[in-house]
């Protein structure tokens, strides 16, 4: 899993797609096959590989154009819980207590923010008193309060952007 922490402001270069790598994000947005050979049968409807399927997709993860192919979850439904929560962190501390946060394999992601609360992560855990544990570990590491931020209602935005 990718963590990242930046600032909002940075922007990444742009990125030419080839007509390839537009094909496959736009196979890649839905209807995923549950099969025993799913980048097989994708490689097969775009042409190509499943080589140079796995190759595009680590290049493009590689350089950002997407930061993230993998599965969407809903940990509720499997008894755990997960919580977007917050940090200010002092500034000459910013980057161990980076470091330190993410160093949990609770934490999902984590990115910068230019905010009075300058870190933002998402816990995600097992069960339900997992993210009650996982906080209190990042506290007593870092020293620094963490303010979760659970979930109060839940809304389902499907997003398909054709590339």
């Amino acid at each position: 899993m990718l963590r990242r922490s930046r600032r909002m402001t940075e922007r990444q270069a742009p990125v030419a797609l080839s007509d390839l790598d537009r094909n496959i994000i736009n196979a890649l947005q839905g209807g995923f096959p549950l099969t025993d050979t799913p980048y097989a049968d994708v490689a097969a409807t775009l042409g190509i590989s499943e080589a140079a399927l796995l190759d595009r997709l680590k290049e493009m993860l590689e350089t950002r154009v997407l930061t993230r192919f993998g599965p969407m979850f809903q940990v509720e439904r499997m008894g755990g819980r997960f919580v977007l929560a917050a940090m200010a962190v002092p500034e000459s501390r910013f980057e161990a207590v980076n470091a330190q946060v993410n160093a949990l394999p609770e934490v999902a992601h984590n990115y910068r923010r230019d905010h009075a609360f300058n870190m933002w992560f998402v816990l995600a855990t097992e069960t339900p008193g997992g993210i009650d544990a996982a906080i209190a570990r990042i506290e007593a590491e870092t020293e620094l309060p963490v303010y979760p931020f659970p979930k109060l209602k839940e809304y389902f935005v499907e997003m398909k952007l054709k590339a």
